[in-house]
């Protein structure tokens, strides 16, 4: 509850802050140093949106997950107790024709044997007979006790999980409420955000910068890059698979605007969908960067690697090792994207190589 109330008043914060520049800008004369002063207060606010939207989108994740989990523990106990009611009706029927033959031999009383004067070997075989059914009836009657103790144990356990899946529906619900207004709020700063990028020369001014602010990242990564034997590479990894399914919207070395060509590809998918690692690798960089928004870069050793932009959420930290094919983030549009997809770059000893010389469609 505290963090929701948190959550809103954050939100409350930004869509505040939003306004009074909405009403800054309307009021003052466009002047450059107005605007650019504008203009990095609204990336900003861009950011703070766009993480907010990161930290409730990985929210929706884990309940998601959670909810699947339930769901199948749910099928599990289902099954179990499905196998377990039939158990009982067989062990059931089992000790009521043993306590029916028991009835039957009751007839000869050990007593009235004695008194009849019956041969000692009829009474030992009788006796062996009516110990070997006590014995099978006790035998059956613990087998019994004991489906029915776990039957309990199983209905029990059926009610808890479906009291969490009722709690984690109304929690996802909550989520993606939160997750709505976050978006909300994220577009009304991208439509100011726009505004003030009104030339072709401010907009290429910005792919610069954001350009400047990816190479300083990327030689953060090859400085935290350790050499680990553990770590193969790309090299014997070719034919791998691409991190998403998606249609090629800019490939490798394409012009972006002015000399600004991409070093890297854009899938277009769909908002959520599941971005995996393309090999085995340690997080080294995870956080939101200006024009990429959040960024997750991966070490594969021998001087690879591979960088994943535009996410919803990121769903590793550095330092995190992960597996080929592991996801590791959500498919989004941060970084003031208007569709969601996915930047994808790999780049060995800090230089940016075509992606499609190691994945295949």
């Amino acid at each position: 509850m505290l963090s929701c109330t948190v959550q809103a008043s954050d939100l409350k914060q930004r869509q505040t802050e939003l306004e009074a520049l909405q009403k800054q800008i309307s009021s003052q004369q466009s002047t450059l140093k107005n605007t650019n002063k504008q203009h990095e207060r609204l990336i900003s606010l861009l950011k703070k949106d766009e993480q907010a939207i990161a930290e409730a989108a990985k929210k929706v994740n884990k309940t998601k997950q959670a909810l699947t989990a339930t769901d199948n523990k749910l099928t599990e106990l289902d099954k179990r107790k499905a196998e377990l009611d039939k158990l009982k009706k067989t062990q059931q029927d089992t000790l009521s024709n043993q306590l029916a033959s028991a009835y039957l031999a009751g007839n000869h009383d050990y007593t009235k044997m004695l008194l009849n004067q019956q041969s000692p070997a009829t009474i030992e075989r009788l006796l062996a007979y009516y110990q070997y059914l006590n014995n099978a009836r006790m035998a059956s009657i613990n087998e019994l006790q004991k489906t029915l103790t776990e039957l309990v144990s199983v209905e029990t356990a059926q009610r808890q999980q479906k009291n969490r899946l009722n709690e984690l529906v109304l929690n996802q619900q909550q989520q993606a409420k939160a997750l709505n207004q976050e978006q909300a709020q994220r577009q009304q700063t991208l439509t100011q955000l726009k505004r003030t990028l009104n030339s072709h020369g401010a907009k290429l001014e910005q792919l610069q910068i954001e350009e400047a602010s990816l190479k300083r990242v990327v030689e953060q990564a090859l400085k935290a890059m350790q050499d680990s034997p553990a770590m193969n590479g790309l090299v014997s990894n070719k034919g791998l698979r691409w991190p998403t399914k998606g249609r090629i919207k800019s490939g490798f070395g394409s012009q972006r605007s002015g000399q600004v060509k991409w070093k890297g590809i854009m899938l277009s998918a769909p908002e959520g969908q599941n971005i995996n690692s393309i090999a085995d690798g340690q997080v080294i960089y995870a956080d939101w960067l200006r024009g990429f928004g959040m960024v997750m870069v991966i070490d594969h050793g021998k001087g690879y690697m591979s960088l994943y932009g535009h996410a919803q959420t990121l769903l590793k930290s550095a330092g995190d090792a992960v597996k080929k094919s592991e996801t590791i983030a959500l498919v989004g549009r941060s970084g003031g994207q208007t569709e969601p997809g996915l930047y994808f770059e790999v780049r060995h000893k800090g230089q940016a190589v075509d992606p499609a010389r190691y994945c295949r469609r």
